[in-house]
């Protein structure tokens, strides 16, 4: 099995007339220098992780949060990074009182609130930079994610999307299927699809159906991948919350890391079914067309 160390860390948005916080590193780190990044800090043992929040946004910036609320949980890998050390970074959104920011942590030089948009222009660490990337392209998900185009009318891919996935099982174990669904920077569809299993179960079938997207990604070239699924227990299994204790998915999720391992960064994302719908219909399509045959 591939193992990978992870780090967990609390990250803060905080938003201010539509601009965001972003923190400068203090000159002396020299892996950090000049670098912006979003309040970050880790979890103190003992700590929640909105407790380890609050405390974090009132270290470096001198101000109490007025409210913290739980925007995504994230995952990432740096593979360029010999270390192979996984990312699972636990956003919020946070609102801070009126006081001034006073920089009381020497870890940071200075301040500035920027638009999201301008932070292209700006040097920001890695982390930072995943985190506000997955962010903004949920946001666009959730305006344009019904805009679809035909085969002529289809934008250049970049090596930037969302794929959403899923798997399903009639019986449980029964006639079995996945699906998936895989949506551009843009919001623009790029391709869906799905596959029968045959007699399976609905575990084993959401495990599949994450291995066929993250199979597509790579034979079409996307390098940073936020992987979205109605699967709460997959989810949190890949995100190293839960450990993999089914026998039945041992094979599959060792598959699954071997495979991630092809693309430069990638996050697990729990959404709920009525959020998924897309790649669901393709398990329904396909499973329907197996089982009308009568041949299941």
């Amino acid at each position: 099995m591939l193992v990978m160390k992870q780090r967990i860390r609390v990250t803060a948005i905080c938003r201010r007339d539509g601009d965001i916080l972003l923190l400068k590193r203090a000159a002396g780190r020299i892996e950090g220098l000049s670098n912006y990044e979003l309040p970050t800090g880790k979890i103190i043992y003992g700590e929640q992780p909105e407790e380890a929040m609050t405390r974090v946004i009132y270290e470096n910036t001198g101000v109490q949060a007025q409210s913290v609320r739980l925007a995504d949980a994230v995952t990432f890998t740096n593979l360029g990074d010999a270390s192979r050390q996984g990312n699972l970074f636990i956003v919020y959104d946070v609102t801070l009182g009126d006081d001034a920011i006073k920089i009381v942590n020497e870890r940071y030089s200075a301040y500035k609130w920027v638009g999201i948009g301008d932070t292209s222009s700006m040097t920001l660490d890695e982390a930072t930079m995943m985190v506000l990337q997955i962010m903004t392209t949920k946001t666009v998900e959730v305006s344009t994610r019904t805009m679809r185009v035909g085969e002529s009318e289809r934008a250049p891919i970049s090596d930037t999307a969302t794929i959403y996935t899923d798997g399903g099982s009639r019986g449980n174990p029964g006639p079995s299927g996945l699906g998936y669904y895989i949506v551009g920077a843009d919001g623009r569809e790029i391709k869906r699809g799905g596959e029968f299993l045959g007699m399976s179960n609905s575990r084993l079938a959401e495990y599949y159906g994450l291995k066929e997207g993250i199979e597509q990604a790579i034979e079409l070239g996307l390098k940073r991948v936020r992987f979205v699924s109605d699967s709460l227990m997959m989810v949190n299994q890949m995100n190293g919350v839960y450990k993999v204790k089914n026998s039945d998915l041992w094979q599959v999720h060792d598959d699954i890391l071997k495979l991630l391992s092809k693309l430069d960064s990638y996050s697990f994302v729990h959404v709920p079914r009525s959020q998924n719908v897309e790649a669901d219909a393709e398990v329904n399509k396909i499973i329907d067309q197996y089982t009308m045959r009568g041949e299941y």
